[in-house]
């Protein structure tokens, strides 16, 4: 539980940096006070660790013809994909997360936050 706690709080950071660096990506902006703003990214972030937990292994055996022939290529697109359908997640309940193009835009922020995942699937230990 303490690792879970530990990736949401760490895949808020990787989201809140993929907003900084990519342009048409925006996280928690529009939000008055900076306890909103920390708010809104680890609500983002938690929401984001659950859409990981259930619908990413679901989307990876459904593309895996795919992943397979681009030698994990597609991956990227499939956690594109996964920021697609957080920010239609997050649009439902109103919380201010948004990306303004799929295919660059979604693209490249997907890039950072596997990179920053893949970092802390190395740093940090397993529950076992």
């Amino acid at each position: 539980m303490k690792n879970f706690l530990i990736r949401v709080v760490l895949n808020g950071i990787a989201l809140w940096v993929a907003a900084l660096i990519v342009d048409g990506v925006s996280l928690g902006e529009g939000t008055d006070s900076t306890a909103k703003n920390v708010l809104t990214i680890v609500l983002v972030a938690l929401i984001f660790g659950v859409l990981n937990a259930i619908v990413k292994p679901i989307a990876r055996l459904l593309s895996l013809p795919f992943i397979l022939f681009t030698l994990g290529l597609f991956l990227i697109v499939v956690n594109a994909f996964m920021l697609q359908l957080l920010e239609w997640i997050c649009e439902w309940l109103d919380l201010p997360f948004t990306i303004d193009e799929f295919w660059w835009d979604a693209i490249w922020a997907a890039l950072i936050i596997s990179v920053v995942s893949w970092v802390l699937d190395f740093v940090l230990p397993d529950d076992d």
